[in-house]
C-alpha cells in the first residue's frame, strides 16, 4: 500500500502520531509526507528527502508575496511532480489536515483516508474555513479515524465509516526506563522529587496550576521537556523549582523519563483540549511512572476510571495526587499499567488501520464496478 500523506506538522519537529503510523506504513510500501510550505526568496521547488524508516519527507519551497491562489497552483504542481516521480498511479490519500484539500483534491486516488487526530480548529491561529474544508473532506473519504473517543464521538454522525483509534505505545521503548540509573547532564543537578512532563509547550498547558504546584511546594522540581509553541517564552511560569530543558529527540525520552518520581499531563482545560487524547499517558505508564493528569476526557476514560492515573484540576488537588504518588508503593501500580500496556501497541494500531483502509479500498471498487456495469461499459 503506498500511501500519499498531506500534513500540517512538520516530520521533525517532535515524533508523535504520524510517524509512529507512517514509519510503519513505509514497511508495506513507499509513504510520501507532504508537509506545509517552506517560504523564502528562491524558486518553487519541491525538497523530497528520506528518513531511516523509508518514509520521504516533502517540503514545498515558495516564494514569498504569493497570491493565495497562486501558492495553491503552485502546491499542486509540486505535488504531481514529487507524486509521479516517487510514489507512481497506485495510492492511498492520507490527510492529517483538510487544508491540504485545495492543492491535492485532483489527485486519482484509490482511497482517500482522514486520520483525524485533533480537533484543529480549536487551535490558536485556525484557519476561518477549516470547519468547511473538513466538510468536504467528509464526504470525499473513505474512511475515517479519530485520535482518541472523544473526537469519534463528536465526528462519528458525520461519516458512514468512522473509526476510534486512541494514542498508543512503543511499550518496549519507553520501558527502558525502568532499568535506567544514570541522569543526562542537564538534570542530574535538580533536586528530587522531580514532576516531569514532555511535550509541546503550548497554549494548551495550564501554566497557572504550574505555577501553584511550584509555588505550594518549594521542596518540589518540576521538570519541562519540550519545544514551545504558541506561546510566548516569556510569559511562562518561572521559579527557582521549575526546569525548562528544551526539545530532547524521541530517543532520549526515556533516559530523562527515568530519573522523575512523579509524570505530569497539566492540561489546561479549554477549547483547544477538548478532544485531546495525549501519547504520553501510556508512554509515561510503560515508563512505569505515576501519573498525574488534569481532567482530560480521554485520559479520565479509561485511565482514570481504571486508577491508572490520578486526576486533578486545582493546584490544591494536584499537589495532593503528587503526593500521594510520591508514598504509594509501586508493586500494584506497575502490574496493573503492564496488565493494560498489554493490548496497547503502535504495530497493532497500524494492522486495524491498514484493514479498515482495505475494506474501503475494496468497497470503492466494487461501487466502481457496479456504476460500470450500470452504464454498460
Amino acid at each position: 500500500m503506498n500511501i500519499v500523506c498531506i500534513s500540517h506538522l512538520r516530520w521533525d519537529f517532535v515524533l508523535q502520531r504520524p510517524q509512529h503510523l507512517l514509519n510503519r506504513a513505509a514497511q508495506d510500501g513507499r509513504v510520501l509526507y507532504v508537509e506545509e510550505p517552506k517560504w523564502g526568496d528562491w524558486a518553487p521547488h519541491m525538497d523530497v528527502t528520506p528518513r531511516s524508516s523509508g518514509v520521504l519527507v516533502a517540503v514545498p519551497h515558495l516564494p514569498e508575496r504569493l497570491r493565495p491562489e497562486q501558492s495553491v497552483e503552485l502546491q499542486r504542481g509540486l505535488l504531481d511532480a514529487a507524486v509521479s516521480t516517487h510514489i507512481g498511479d497506485e495510492f492511498t490519500l492520507w490527510y492529517y489536515t483538510p487544508m491540504g484539500l485545495a492543492f491535492s483534491d485532483h489527485l486519482a486516488a484509490a482511497t482517500v483516508v482522514y486520520d483525524c487526530m485533533d480537533e484543529l480548529s480549536a487551535f490558536a491561529g485556525a484557519p476561518a474555513d477549516l470547519k468547511s474544508s473538513e466538510l468536504e473532506l467528509f464526504r470525499i473519504a473513505d474512511v475515517v479515524f479519530t485520535g482518541g473517543h472523544s473526537l469519534y464521538e463528536a465526528k462519528r454522525r458525520r461519516h458512514p465509516r468512522v473509526f476510534a483509534f486512541p494514542s498508543s505505545v512503543d511499550t518496549g521503548h519507553f520501558a527502558r526506563a525502568r532499568r535506567i540509573s544514570r541522569d543526562p547532564s542537564d538534570q542530574a543537578g535538580i533536586p528530587h522529587p522531580r514532576l516531569g512532563f514532555f511535550g509541546v509547550i503550548d497554549e494548551r498547558m495550564d501554566y497557572d496550576l504550574l505555577a501553584g504546584v511550584a509555588a505550594v511546594r518549594p521542596d518540589w522540581h518540576l521538570v519541562l521537556i519540550g519545544p514551545t509553541a504558541k506561546v510566548d517564552p516569556a510569559l511562562l511560569p518561572r521559579a527557582t523549582n521549575i526546569h525548562y530543558l528544551g526539545p530532547k529527540s524521541y530517543a532520549e525520552l526515556p533516559d530523562y523519563i527515568a530519573g522523575w518520581d512523579v509524570a505530569l499531563l497539566p492540561f489546561a482545560r479549554n477549547e483547544a483540549t477538548r478532544f485531546i487524547s495525549p501519547t504520553k499517558t501510556p508512554e509515561y505508564l510503560a515508563a512505569g511512572k505515576p501519573v498525574v493528569s488534569t481532567s482530560m476526557r480521554d485520559v479520565v476514560r479509561p485511565y482514570g476510571e481504571q486508577g491508572l492515573v490520578h486526576i486533578a484540576d486545582t493546584v490544591e488537588a494536584f499537589t495532593a495526587a503528587a503526593a500521594a504518588c510520591l508514598t504509594a508503593d509501586p508493586v500494584a501500580r506497575l502490574q496493573a499499567a503492564d496488565a493494560f500496556l498489554a493490548h496497547l501497541s503502535w504495530d497493532s494500531t497500524w494492522r486495524q488501520m491498514r484493514d479498515e483502509i482495505t475494506k474501503a479500498m475494496k468497497s470503492r471498487a466494487s461501487v466502481a464496478t457496479g456504476s460500470s456495469q450500470q452504464l454498460g461499459l
